[in-house]
């Protein structure tokens, strides 16, 4: 390596070093160290979002995942909470599982929200909507698993577009949030499974 070579690479090396403090004190905090953390962190609970209708929920959408369906491309008929499949106990359909036995519970007058979330319905409901994008429905598993829509989905293609009856049910379900500030209780059942 010549003078000039070695001269060039102890200037870099010292400019780096002089340089590097100033670096780091850009990157945060609060203590005598640029690399603390603030003395003070706040991390509030969030809870701002929207929350789907139970009611509708346990009236028009949890009887799809019991209803045999068709994958299509063969044969076969299966529910989504098949044993192999989304089966609270024995289902390998990873996070999203349903209770098959989940009876539908009574919602008239002022529903008792802590008795409801004991319930299997509403562990269905959450398991449900836990699969669901707010901002954006139809990006939501719950709808492109079954439509096998950019994502793998061990059961097979069920539904063949968003025409099927059972997406449109979805599709409301998840577009219709209850309005904010309201919890999943809030909206009144509806008379009819529309979408």
């Amino acid at each position: 390596m010549s003078t000039a070579s070695r001269f060039d690479a102890g200037r870099w090396a010292a400019l780096l070093g002089l340089a590097m403090p100033l670096l780091l004190a850009g990157c945060g905090g609060g203590g005598s160290s640029p690399l603390d953390n603030p003395a003070q962190i706040a991390n509030p609970g969030a809870d701002a979002g929207q929350k789907l209708s139970f009611a509708y929920y346990q009236k028009c959408i949890n009887p799809i995942f019991l209803l045999q369906l068709p994958i299509q491309g063969t044969s076969v008929t299966n529910t989504c909470a098949a044993g192999g499949c989304h089966d609270v106990s024995t289902g390998s359909g990873g996070s999203f599982r349903i209770n098959q036995g989940a009876t539908t519970v009574a919602l008239g007058g002022t529903p008792d929200a802590a008795a409801l979330r004991q319930t299997d319905m509403y562990k269905n409901f959450k398991s449900a909507q836990g699969q669901v994008v707010f901002a954006d429905p139809t990006a939501s598993r719950l709808l492109n698993k079954p439509l096998v829509r950019g994502v793998l989905h061990g059961g097979g293609r069920i539904f063949l577009d968003e025409s099927d009856p059972n997406v449109r049910l979805l599709l409301y379900w998840m577009s219709h949030p209850a309005p904010q500030g309201q919890d999943e209780f809030t909206a009144p059942e509806p008379a009819s499974c529309a979408a």
